[in-house]
């Protein structure tokens, strides 16, 4: 195997040698000019950069002969921060042409405007591909759990994404040490699970289309009332009035055949309204039990991943270090390090198909398209500082897709809309005309940036993550915020924005997109509605943009870019500073809103199934999912894998 290696190795790096051809009579002093790579090169080409491409190409590991350094306070030659200058010494050279594909979703070469002050290694304890695999099966076991205790209480299906959202919500209040799961959180009922469960009692509503199906849908909404009123424990009011106006509604749908769709809707909304108080007031404790089982489940699994990661971190001998030094200063964002050295890395097997890179560890295979496998190899050679010879590499990939395979479900779609990305030309408007060079939600697999936050500092870390936004504090910098759709984050961003641009005196900008959602309004878009910070408001309506897809590191070329279901708020949060050198003018915006025409000319693409639509909206009142059932919204025939892997990202 290894002579057979070699032996590819060398006959590919003679082609190699083939294409160069010297010419002398450019500026007097003779170049190379590489015809496999229509490169233009002074110096003649390092061998070294064409071995690892045969590494990629024939599925072996790959062995960086130069790593590029970060701009981090611990590396060396790294330089602070001068508020004089403003600039960052730029880190390596922009990646090998060999490496970029027809259709590149990021820009890695954008060096970052963000200062932060220099903060010590995290105490997260390194990944390792046996200890997420115990997580991903406890983690899918919890889901398991989740949906038994909806159908034997309730009768129902846990509604869509609400375990999701849950994970989401849970992780803006946990000081639990898992990455993961919660078991530290304050409350222990989650707003968001007993809301969303609650939403679909005594049935789930669905999307409606024909007048029949309004029909049939008012008549169970009223027999499941009924149904339910008279089973639980519930006052003489509450049944008298649940009843009353259920018997009324059969009689009504017996004597009147000739209603329209917007007929039975109008009546189902009046019923909802009628009868919800009454079933919300007898459903109230077995809903509340649901929360509070699944979170004590969370935190025994929590008690158990954590001491087989010790156990295993003990047998190789890796202890707590001492305290590192931290001097107070200013430095541009540098990636998470850790505190604790990683242990050695079981086998990691890596094989293409097509182009699929398909990575197996104990019998589960995660999934990455070759144009991604390749964006994390260079994120990877930014931001890593312990694995010059790349000896960790594939069994760090294992651990980050895992991860956001298990958090976001194994359902068709499931996770797709959660981290959703902008378009690549309103990235390079908003780099070009607002100076942005980093994002607060995303993941090594949907960033545009090589500098974002994201939800698994343990495992983002090595591929760039600076950590979870909510524990982010820059002092200076541009940024775009396009969060998951989860309330209670969203919430908590604002509160994080504000705080941040008042004790802030340099330049500092946020951008942020988050959908329009106004019936009822939500709580974190009226804030910054009338944020004192608030210096721009825009809105791009409906179906008339895109997104890409959650899923875009594994999804086809045709599914990338999926339409919005629901319009988008750009809101500009700046301070004095900020506003002073990144204004949102009219030429600026215009020129944001053409990016989005441009996207939607050249990459139109149908609405996935699961697209994040007011349905989706934890915040959702009755007669918004009423509204929603009359919408038609048009269903896309085309499917993604079934364990697609969401976005990023993630507050957590």
């Amino acid at each position: 195997m290894l002579t057979c290696y070699l032996q590819v190795r060398r006959t590919r790096l003679e082609i190699d040698l083939t294409f160069l051809t010297p010419f002398l009579k450019r500026e007097n002093r003779p170049y190379w000019f590489n015809r496999f790579t229509n490169q233009s090169m002074w110096e003649m080409p390092v061998l070294g950069q064409h071995d690892d491409i045969v590494s990629i190409e024939i599925g072996m590991p790959v062995t960086p002969t130069t790593p590029t350094v970060p701009i981090s306070p611990i590396t060396p030659r790294a330089k602070p921060w001068n508020s004089t200058t403003g600039t960052e010494d730029k880190p390596g050279q922009p990646a090998s042409a060999l490496y970029r594909t027809n259709i590149i979703y990021w820009d890695l070469d954008i060096q970052t405007n963000a200062v932060i002050r220099e903060r010590a290694p995290a105490n997260h304890l390194p990944p390792h591909p046996e200890i997420e695999l115990q997580r991903a099966r406890l983690t899918t076991k919890l889901r398991q759990h989740y949906q038994e205790l909806c159908y034997q209480r309730e009768g129902i299906e846990p509604p869509r994404e609400s375990f999701n959202r849950w994970l989401l919500e849970r992780k803006v209040l946990d000081k639990g040490p898992d990455p993961l799961l919660p078991s530290d959180c304050d409350p222990i009922i989650s707003r968001s699970m007993f809301r969303e469960v609650m939403n679909d009692i005594p049935i789930r509503l669905s999307r409606i289309k024909y007048k029949e199906e309004a029909r049939k849908l008012l008549f169970k909404y009223a027999e499941a009332a009924k149904k339910m009123i008279d089973s639980r424990n519930a006052t003489p009011d509450s049944r008298k009035v649940v009843k009353w106006n259920a018997e009324d509604t059969m009689n009504w749908l017996r004597r009147d055949h000739s209603a329209s769709k917007e007929d039975y809707m109008d009546r189902l909304e009046h019923l909802r309204k009628q009868c919800g108080p009454h079933v919300t007031a007898v459903a109230k404790d077995s809903v509340e039990g649901i929360c509070t089982k699944i979170y004590h489940i969370s935190v025994e699994y929590v008690r158990r991943i954590r001491q087989a990661h010790q156990t295993l971190l003990k047998d190789c001998n890796i202890t707590d270090p001492e305290a590192a030094e931290v001097q107070d200063r200013l430095v541009y964002c540098y990636p998470v390090r850790l505190a604790l050295p990683s242990p050695n890395q079981p086998r990691v097997e890596l094989h293409f198909e097509n182009d699929i890179a398909c990575l197996r560890y104990k019998g589960e295979m995660v999934k990455v398209n070759r144009g991604y496998f390749a964006k994390l190899e260079l994120l990877y050679r930014y931001s890593c500082i312990d694995d010059p010879r790349f000896e960790k590499f594939l069994s760090r990939i294992w651990c980050l897709v895992k991860r956001y395979q298990v958090m976001f479900g194994a359902g068709v779609n499931e996770g797709m809309g959660l981290q959703g990305a902008l378009p690549v030309p309103v990235f390079e408007v908003l780099n070009k005309q607002f100076g942005v060079s980093f994002e607060c939600f995303a993941s090594p697999l949907n960033s545009y940036f090589k500098q974002f936050c994201s939800a698994f500092p343990d495992t983002d870390g090595f591929f760039g993550s600076r950590g979870p936004f909510l524990n982010f504090s820059p002092a200076s910098g541009s940024f775009e915020a396009n969060p998951p759709f989860c309330e209670e984050l969203k919430d908590a961003m604002v509160t994080h924005f504000e705080e941040l641009l008042e004790k802030s005196s340099e330049p500092l900008s946020f951008i942020i997109f988050i959908p329009e959602w106004r019936d009822p309004l939500t709580p974190a878009l009226n804030r910054m509605e009338t944020s004192a910070f608030r210096r721009h408001h825009m809105s791009v309506p409906a179906f008339e943009h895109e997104y890409r897809s959650g899923s875009q590191h594994i999804c086809k070329k045709e599914e990338m870019y999926y339409k919005a279901v629901h319009g988008t708020a750009v809101i500009f949060l700046q301070n004095d500073a900020g506003f002073t050198k990144w204004e949102p003018t009219p030429e600026r915006i215009q020129e944001l809103l053409a990016a989005y025409q441009v996207s939607q000319r050249a990459l139109g693409s149908p609405v996935p199934s699961s697209t994040s639509s007011a349905l989706g909206n934890p915040q959702s009142t009755e007669r918004e999912r009423l509204l929603l059932c009359r919408s038609h919204i048009p269903q896309s025939s085309s499917s993604i894998s079934a364990k697609s892997i969401h976005h990023f990202h993630i507050c957590n």
